[in-house]
């Protein structure tokens, strides 16, 4: 676990993420990864782990998903969903597990950090761990 003072103006959690962890913990910008909340069109919703600094195709993630397409959750319905705030939505224990895609982009590290369910809070963990812990496909997710 990795602990940092969460700046309560800041509404770029991932970006502070890396500012504040990236160096102290010894690890490049792309191992930290952000958890985004995603609406299938197939009806339901999903989970999307990439690296910070990349962003999401949102037509890769439904495929890899096995919808036709996606678009990113409002707000309120990925925390009641997940039951974690924005910004510290993470991909473990989720009130209610939900269909996961990790970026294989992943699978190059021996180890990475995502959100421990709360801003300021992150876990280091191997990307099979976080694979085989949210049960989670690999695939190319980001542009």
């Amino acid at each position: 676990m990795h602990a940092y003072a969460h700046d309560p103006r800041s509404d770029s959690y991932g970006a502070e993420a890396v500012a504040a962890l990236a160096d102290e913990v010894g690890v490049a910008a792309a191992q930290i990864f952000k958890t985004l909340v995603l609406e299938l069109s197939t009806g339901g919703l999903a989970v999307a782990v990439l690296p910070v600094p990349r962003t999401l195709t949102l037509k890769a993630a439904a495929a890899a998903l096995g919808a036709p397409k996606a678009v990113l959750a409002d707000r309120a319905k990925a925390e009641r969903t997940t039951g974690y705030v924005l910004g510290g939505i993470s991909p473990l224990g989720q009130k209610r597990a939900l269909p996961t895609v990790l970026d294989d982009s992943a699978l190059r590290w021996d180890r990475v950090l995502c959100s421990a369910g709360k801003r300021g809070l992150e876990i280091e963990l191997a990307p099979a761990d976080l694979v085989r812990l949210t049960g989670a496909v690999t695939a190319a997710v980001t542009g």
